[in-house]
Parts: structure tokens; sequence; C-alpha cells
């Protein structure tokens, strides 16, 4: 709808529409429009990787978390506590608690 009103999206509305998803449970969605951020230049802020940690951890993907942590840091985003909530929540989630325990 956005892009019919000719309204661009930016950091903040990718955000704020990663997290939507995360709360709904679609971590697939929110994994495209991650990606499409990228694909249209749009810069990810801490609120977005933590929207994506969140999403990815509650449909089972900690395999990926890693990686997007590093991809985080490569970018120059710190993680905050938020982030590495999310990060243990997942782990815990996904019975791997020796991960969360890092």
């Amino acid at each position: 709808e956005m892009r019919d009103a000719g309204v661009d999206a930016n950091t903040i509305t990718f955000s704020a529409a990663i997290s939507a998803c995360e709360r709904a449970g679609q971590w697939e969605k929110a994994a495209e429009l991650f990606a499409e951020m990228s694909e249209r230049g749009v810069p990810p802020n801490v609120y977005t990787y933590n929207a994506v940690i969140s999403a990815r951890g509650q449909g089972g993907q900690w395999e990926s978390l890693d990686c997007v942590l590093r991809e985080m840091r490569a970018a120059g985003v710190r993680p905050n506590v938020f982030t590495y909530n999310a990060l243990i929540s997942a782990f815990g989630r996904g019975g791997h608690w020796e991960k969360a325990a890092e």
C-alpha cells in the first residue's frame, strides 16, 4: 500500500514491518523483508536486527543467528541488551543452551 501511495520505505518502516511479522510468527516473511531492505539499499539498525533475530528464533532458525550477528557487527551496528536477550531466547527455545550461555 505504501508503494502505491508513492511513499518510500525506510529503516523505520522496514523495521516495523519485520517486527510485525515476528509477532505474527511469520519468520519467512520477515526474512524476505530483510532481504528486500538490502536490495533497496536501506540500512538496517539495531531494532531491525533484533526483530530479525527474534523472528528467526521463533521460526526455529537458530542455525542462522550467528550469521545475522556477524552481519550486524560488520555493518557497524552494535548489539544491545535486547539483541542478546533475543539470541538467548532463540537458542534456548531451540534447546541449544550451550549457545545461549556463550
